[in-house]
């Protein structure tokens, strides 16, 4: 837990110190209309869960070449960095939250991507009496004239949760 909120408010310093940046050095305008004025809680679960639907659908800004990569290969991110954009000055802690969701979500989705399969599987044997324990897996024995000096070594790697 101490995590999450560390990762919070690391989050709301960077997007501070970089919109505090942007408007000193670049000038970029930013939004000063709250977000609740002009949508409610449904829209903001639907651009949560469904961020591309809501995109397509809802009356959020559109267009350019950069918003539509954003549309197909991140969207989490582009609703973070448009959340930025127009409501950073009225609502902080909510532009903190979806960028949290956003980076949090991008990563969950791209591993999701995966089948839930882990890409790597180590296998440690125990050799003999140095482990002490039974090895995973058995394997049949073969004599020593089967052995080729061509065999590979099968390494995978697993995750522990």
């Amino acid at each position: 837990m101490k995590t999450i909120i560390f990762k919070g408010i690391a989050v709301f310093f960077i997007l501070l110190v970089a919109t505090s940046m942007m408007m000193d050095i670049f000038k970029t305008p930013f939004g000063t209309v709250d977000f609740f004025q002009k949508h409610g809680v449904f829209f903001l679960i639907f651009i949560t869960f469904f961020p591309r639907l809501t995109l397509l659908f809802s009356s959020v800004a559109f267009g350019g070449f950069f918003w539509w990569l954003g549309f197909f290969f991140c969207p989490r991110v582009l609703v973070a960095s448009l959340a930025t954009v127009a409501y950073f000055h009225t609502n902080p802690i909510l532009v903190t939250i979806s960028w949290i969701v956003a980076l949090g979500g991008e990563t969950m989705e791209k591993a999701g991507l995966t089948g839930g399969k882990k890409r790597f599987v180590f296998r440690t044997y125990n050799m003999g009496n140095m482990g002490g324990g039974a090895r995973p897996y058995q394997e049949e024995p073969r004599p020593h004239s089967a052995i080729n000096k061509d065999d590979a070594i099968e390494a995978e790697f697993t995750k522990r949760s």
